[in-house]
Order: structure tokens, then sequence, then C-alpha cells
């Protein structure tokens, strides 16, 4: 095999509509699953908890086929991939095809849970590999992008679930995971580096990971707690747009605002991070965080829910690709994909399980309201380990 690069303006764009597929696939399964479970006749606390599971199963998944990938560098990541995209459109299928209670419910959100959400680190992964060769494939703009295309498909399925009722969602869902596969079986094969990288030096456990990086591991604890915050903004926000006089079209619009805000971010990052560093973002994101869950808190009506939505841009936009680089520069080279997953597994990962069966809960007691409370005081939790993690850091070298 040749070990050319392939055409860097290729790269840049394919991954760019790598990354646009993926979030457009992700907005159709994401942003009325807490509307798609609760029609389907589960309560809010059955919703959580079954989004929860969803997001249990890419926390099993993830270490799993991060590990699988550094053990085996020649399998290109494009396949890994695109298999396991392959078996959530199955499942997608068969959710949609066939109507089934709790337990079948369950073991569908496992597997697309399990593959779906496990497939991001590692195409973050095949940028990465890139990246680390000199290519100036420019991620932050693509998640930016991405970030723009969640916006868009969240105003067609707010024009969709209106005309033709939430269940069409998933129509559109397994349609846009179909074109995501394509989109990444046909991604070039990154030919050289990350093979000599771990031929000279194996990758690390996990453990070892955590244990000889002790700032990494409390900033991944403000991470999951900062998340376990900030998704049930998105993941359960029709509840919130529902308490302040909207309806579940009204989601489609707020959804657009906040995931279009995102797109700045992409723009603004690069000057951000060489000004303060990738734990200094992670602080900040998880404070706009906070902002956000308070704006949302004293929001008297569906107006100030939109006005709060442009905190996005700072906070769980900011988080994204703040933390890909923060792995990068923390992990060594050769656990860099490993990295990712603990990454991912920290945040939306067990964030996404914390939040999603807290905000269930908080919402069958006592509504939106103690919902965004909650949210609230994981950000401030949050916030004081980010701190903690910085003045670890503070005066040691990154790890290589």
């Amino acid at each position: 095999m040749s070990s050319a690069l392939p055409d860097a303006r290729r790269l840049d764009y394919h991954y760019i509509a790598m990354q646009t597929g993926f979030w457009a696939m992700f907005a159709a399964v994401c942003a009325y699953q807490a509307a798609l479970l609760t029609a389907r006749g589960f309560t809010n606390g059955e919703a959580g908890m079954l989004i929860a599971v969803r997001c249990l199963a890419g926390i099993v998944c993830q270490p799993a086929l991060g590990s699988f990938a550094d053990r085996h560098p020649g399998i290109p990541l494009r396949r890994i991939v695109s298999l396991s995209l392959v078996l959530s459109l199955a499942a997608s299928l068969v959710f949609l095809l066939f109507p089934m209670g709790m337990a079948g419910t369950v073991a569908v959100l496992v597997v697309m849970g399990g593959f779906e959400i496990s497939s991001y680190p590692l195409m973050d992964a095949m940028a990465i590999q890139f990246i680390s060769l000199g290519v100036p494939i420019r991620y932050s703009l693509g998640r930016g992008i991405g970030s723009f295309s969640y916006a868009v498909v969240c105003i067609f399925l707010g024009l969709q679930v209106t005309r033709f009722g939430v269940e069409s969602t998933l129509i559109t869902h397994a349609l846009l995971v179909a074109l995501e596969i394509a989109l990444v079986a046909t991604y070039p094969f990154c030919p050289a580096g990350p093979k000599v990288a771990h031929e000279a030096r194996k990758p690390h456990s996990v453990f070892w990971l955590l244990r000889q990086n002790p700032a990494f591991t409390v900033m991944l604890l403000a991470i999951l707690l900062g998340i376990t915050g900030c998704l049930p903004m998105s993941n359960f926000l029709v509840n919130v747009v529902v308490s302040r006089g909207g309806t579940e079209g009204s989601l489609g619009a707020a959804l657009f605002l906040m995931a279009a805000f995102e797109l700045p971010t992409a723009f603004l990052f690069q000057r951000l991070y060489r000004r303060l560093g990738g734990g200094r973002l992670l602080l900040v994101s998880i404070l706009f965080c906070f902002g956000k869950a308070l704006a949302l808190f004293l929001a008297p009506d569906l107006f100030w829910v939109f006005l709060a939505q442009p905190l996005q841009m700072l906070g769980y936009g900011l988080f994204t690709p703040t933390s890909v680089y923060y792995v990068n520069e923390s992990v060594p080279e050769e656990d860099r994909i490993k990295g990712q997953t603990v990454m991912m597994v920290a945040s939306n990962g067990l964030g996404g399980v914390l939040g999603s069966l807290l905000a269930g809960r908080a919402l069958d007691l006592g509504g939106a309201n103690l919902m965004l409370a909650c949210c609230m005081v994981c950000c401030i939790l949050a916030a004081g380990l980010a701190l903690a993690s910085l003045r670890m850091s503070r005066g040691t070298a990154p790890v290589r």
C-alpha cells in the first residue's frame, strides 16, 4: 500500500461532510426521543431510564471498540465505524417497524446506543490520525458545521412532527444513518503514522491512564458532572418548552437556535484554545452550562427560552472541540484513541446516563424547574472539580 497521503483539501471536506452527517443523524434520534417515548406510553421517569440505557450501552461499547482499534491498527477505523453504524441502522428499522414494550425498547436502544454513540470518538480519531501527520483538517469547523446541521434537521423535524407525528422521526433517522455509513466507508485510509507509533510504544490500560495522571482524572470527573447538568437541557428541552407555554412543534425552533449557536464556536475555537488552553476552556464551558440552566430556570415564557439558547455557544458548543484537544495534550500519543473513548464515556456516556436518570426523576417529582435546579447544582460541583484539576496540573508538563 502506498504511503502517500491523500489530498488535504479532499480530506478536510470529507471530514466536514462526515461531521455534518453524524450530527444530522444524531438530531433525528435525540431531539425528539423523550417525546417519542412518552408518546409510546412511557412516563417521564421511564423515558429518562430508557434514554439512560441508550447512553449506558455506549459506555460499555466505547472502551471495547477503542481498545480493539488501539490493538489492531491494521484494521481501518472507517471499517469499524461503518460496521457499528450498520448495526445501529438495523436496530432503528426494527424499532420503526415493530411495536414493542419496555423489554423490546431496552434491547433496541442498547444496540443503537452501543454502536451509534461509540462511532463518534472513532470518527474523531480518523481525523486526529491525519492531523498528527500535519494534514490541516479543520476539526473545529467540521464540528461547528455539524452543529448547524443538527440545528437545520431540528427545524425540519419540528415541521415533520407537526404534520406526520413523532413516530416519523425514526424514518428520517434511518435514512440519515444510511447516508453516514456511505460517508464513513469512503473516507481515505491513513497509511503510515499511527502504525509506526503503535509499533514504537504499546498502548496502556485505562486504569494506567487514570492512575498516572490525576489532574486528567479529576477533570474527567468534572466533565462527568458538567455533562450530567448540561444534557438534560437538550434531551428534555421539550418539557421546558411546554412548561413555558410552547408545543412539541415549538421544540424544533428551540433546538434549531440551540444548535445553530454552536457554529460560531468553530470560528473562535482556535484563538481561544491558543490563549487559554484545554483545561481553562473546559472550565469556561461548564460555567456557561450553569448560566444556561439559570437562564432557563428564570425564563417566564417561550420567548425567554429562545433567548437563553445563545449561551450554548460557549457551553456545550465549546466543550466538544475542547475535549478532543484536551485529550491530545494530556494523554500519551499511543493511547489517544483510548483517551478519546474515555472522554466520551465520562461525558456523553456516564454524564448522559446520570443526566437522564436525574432529569426523568426530577420531572416526575417537581417538573421542569426542579430538573433545571438539579442541572445548576451539578454544574457548580463540576466547576469546583475543574478548578481543582487546573491547580493540580499547574507547573507540570503535559503527558507525552
